[in-house]
């Protein structure tokens, strides 16, 4: 495995350069810092090579153009393509990937020759160079790719920016922030002001300002609530025996905190002048001890989490619709998943025959409608729909102090306070195949009792890979890589009840409130019109460059696109769409289809399209073929980390092509299912910070350099050998910053900040509300803790 850079062993090359070099390097540090990180000023640019005659020349389009500006301002109304100030072409393809020679295209105005005898002293580059180019007609394996003189000139481009950057004084805000340094506290919109509540009652010693109550939840029992025809809201009680309290927060942020960098907190309604420490967050969960109501301290293994959920459900239950059918609607769209009649016996269950007979497993207890003797009253009531949260593990994972309090923070939040609105389940795979779970009730109950903490049991979920693959025999379903979903098909054909699903990595922190997140997320995704949705989608939103998402960014993906956009499913003659047509054409259209309509699947992170990106499973694709047809044909997308909600519909037509031995990998799934069906999906561009300043043209180019402003395609980031560009960002599953800034915010010693002397010098930790991926580690550290990036290369 490739080793972690170390800042302090960088030094050490330059008594070794020779003063040319030494020249040379001191102008590009100088250069890359006014440049790249300073205002306006004369532009870092990409210049091509000037020994290769086809520079400048895009082999796909045959269009020559001056060289793009990654470190350029750019208007934030500016469509891509644009012609700048000066003259040229401010492309969104930096020219990095496409179909140019090898050392054809640019790298930095610093060209690669002159960093030449620069060598990064922690990443040795292979020595197994391999002739040509991408685009040469070759077919190569994306290892092989990576082997090109041109990719291997990127990768060293990037490890030389990223080193330089690192002593700057811009780099590095995101670390060692405090409650000490706190500012705009009171810079919020009236929507957001209504959240926050002053309790009187609360005294915390740590600054002299106090934390304020927090509640993004409905007005429930209001006179707006009662308008729309909500049936009456219940407080539920917690494991204290009161209900839930709403958290408590600081107001404003720090000051040394930057802006995103990927993202936005305005889309989702989330205010970003908040700021999250660990005791007030999660000390009402088990952080600091928790009191009963009865008297005493809560005894968490003695707390039953599935009893709470469900006495909750019980008590809101007029608010939601408890008996909808397992039957999935859409068996009968091919003529090889049809089922017969069922006989008068079979009439009560009418779920898939393959999936209810085979390997029927141990079920959470029905849902079903509650009686109440309130007879027609219910019936005149807007049902809510319901939300499963299904947190992904495995037997032998150890749950740690802090995945417990974080567990306890997701019931409290998003399903007790809600009144059922949401139902957290952990959905656990039993690994070991000669643990018969479901032939046996004492060996289900052993592998819980090994598997789980006794307060999580009975919200938990067994599974195991005969279980699935007994309902899919195809042998390409039972590939790692392709599986993960057909356990949570499974689980919404035991749980119709719900409308959503979020699949849930247990290596993900949230910092700030979970159901103001979801519910900013879900809102979000259903204001979207689907007009350029796919467009929209497949691009990191970079609000420096993009501007206003719901007007600049959309008019310059429009202009972009043209009438080359995703308005219906493409057509695949091998699948028949179930998804809403078009009420209209597109040119009819005024960004109105979509608007109001859920969302079937919502990523956090862009649906690139994985052919020729190099990415290492963007062809693993089964079925899905004709006559006429390979399976690395079909039109695809992909996301990176499947964490994802995904509606019951979807689900469904994704468990009926995988009855067809129609297959794709994960990461590809419920993306690749919506887009042939004609679904809805959406990207929710949370924000992305960076421990590096990068300025916005900069991030265009390295993140999204297709020839529109893609991240997917040719030269796509997540491309095998080039995903170190991630390595400074909070949200990457190779990345650094998520569990070294976690770590600190819990106390725990990280990269020489954190710990009881660091917060006793320099203050309490605080975070804003940020997604954090992937905390691989949430225990306490040695004194000499260092998060590093764990890459085989890059």
């Amino acid at each position: 495995m490739g080793k972690a850079l170390n800042a302090q062993g960088r030094l050490a090359m330059f008594p070794r350069l020779r003063p040319r070099t030494i020249f040379f390097l001191v102008l590009a540090a100088l250069t890359t810092y006014f440049l790249v990180f300073s205002g306006p000023s004369p532009r870092l640019r990409i210049v091509p090579h000037k020994h290769d005659s086809l520079a400048g020349e895009d082999g796909a389009h045959g269009q020559h153009h001056n060289p793009p500006n990654p470190s350029e301002p750019q208007k934030p109304a500016e469509p891509a393509g644009a012609e700048d100030s000066k003259g040229s072409i401010a492309q969104n393809d930096p020219g990095h990937h496409h179909d140019e020679p090898t050392g054809s295209r640019p790298v930095w105005e610093v060209s690669i020759e002159d960093v030449a005898d620069w060598a990064d002293p922690v990443y040795k580059e292979a020595d197994d160079l391999l002739p040509g180019h991408e685009s040469d007609g070759t077919f190569r394996e994306p290892g092989d790719v990576a082997r090109l003189q041109h990719e291997k000139d990127l990768r060293k481009m990037w490890r030389w920016a990223y080193d330089t950057a690192a002593e700057f004084g811009s780099s590095n805000l995101i670390f060692g922030n405090t409650l000490k340094q706190l500012h705009s506290q009171d810079r919020r919109t009236e929507a957001l002001q209504k959240k926050l509540r002053v309790d009187s009652s609360v005294h915390i010693d740590l600054i002299e300002e106090q934390p304020v109550r927090f509640n993004p939840y409905p007005s429930y029992n209001s006179e707006e609530w009662k308008k729309a025809g909500h049936a009456p809201y219940v407080a539920c009680a917690g494991p204290t025996g009161d209900a839930i309290e709403d958290a408590l927060v600081y107001r404003g942020r720090p000051g040394k905190w930057p802006e995103p960098k990927f993202g936005s907190y305005d889309l989702f309604g989330i205010d970003p002048n908040l700021c999250w420490e660990r005791d007030t967050r999660l000390g009402p969960h088990g952080l600091l001890e928790v009191k009963k109501k009865a008297g005493g301290s809560v005894n968490w293994d003695k707390v039953n989490w599935g009893d709470l959920q469900k006495q909750c459900l019980k008590q809101n239950a007029l608010r939601f619709e408890m008996t909808r059918d397992r039957k999935n609607p859409f068996l009968n769209n091919y003529a090889e998943t049809q089922q017969p009649a069922p006989s008068k016996q079979e009439a009560t269950d009418q779920g898939e025959p393959s999936a209810e007979k085979k390997a029927d497993a141990p079920k959470i207890k029905a849902r079903s409608a509650v009686e109440d003797g309130k007879g027609g009253q219910e019936a005149k009531m807007t049902k809510e729909s319901r939300t499963a949260v299904l947190l992904r593990s495995y037997t032998g994972k150890t749950f740690t102090d802090n995945d417990r309090q974080v567990i306890r923070a997701m019931i409290s939040e998003l399903s007790l306070k809600s009144g059922g609105q949401y139902e957290v389940f952990l959905l656990v795979h039993c690994k070991d195949e000669n643990r018969h779970i479901f032939e046996n009730d004492g060996e289900y109950q052993a592998v819980l009792n090994e598997a789980v903490p006794a307060e999580f049991h009975g919200i938990t979920v067994l599974w195991n890979d005969k279980q699935v693959f007994d309902i899919y025999p195809d042998k390409f379903a039972r590939d790692v890589h392709n599986a993960q979903w057909l356990s949570v098909q499974k689980f919404s054909h035991d749980h119709p009840e719900f409308e959503f699903i979020w699949n849930w990595e247990m290596d993900f922190r949230y910092t700030g409130h979970h159901y103001d997140l979801l519910e900013g997320v879900a809102s979000f995704a259903k204001k979207q019109p689907r007009k350029y949705l796919w467009e929209r989608n497949e691009r990191y939103y970079i609000p420096s460059i993009h501007g206003d998402y719901d007007t600049a960014f959309r008019q310059s993906v429009a202009k972009a696109h043209g009438n080359e956009t995703i308005w219906t499913p493409p057509a695949v003659p091998f699948v028949k769409p179930v998804g809403p047509k078009p009420p209209t054409s597109l040119e009819e259209d005024h960004y109105k289809w979509g608007v109001g309509e859920n969302a079937d699947v919502i990523t956090v992170g862009p649906m690139f399209n994985p052919v020729d990106s190099q990415w290492i499973i963007g062809n693993s694709v089964w079925g899905y073929t004709d006559a006429d047809h390979k399976p690395t044909d079909l039109p695809r997308r992909s996301t990176i980390v499947t964490h994802s909600r995904v509606s019951k519909r979807l689900l469904d037509i994704m468990h009926v092509e995988n009855m067809r031995g129609n297959h794709v990998a994960s990461e590809m799934t419920p993306q690749t299912v919506a887009l042939l069906h004609g679904f809805k999906a959406v990207f929710a561009p949370h924000p992305v910070f960076m421990d590096r300043d990068w300025k916005g043209g900069f991030l265009q180019n390295w993140f999204n350099p297709g020839p529109r402003g893609e991240s997917g395609g040719r030269g796509s980031p997540s491309g095998w050998g080039r995903e170190r560009r991630y390595q400074g960002t909070t949200w990457y599953y190779r990345a650094e910053p998520p569990n070294r800034l976690y770590n600190n915010w819990m106390g725990w010693v990280d990269t020489e900040m954190g710990g009881q002397a660091w917060e006793e010098q320099n203050g309490r930790p605080c975070l804003p509300s940020v997604m954090l991926h992937p905390i691989k580690s949430s225990t306490p550290t040695s004194p000499d803790h260092k998060t590093q990036l764990d890459l085989f290369m890059g």
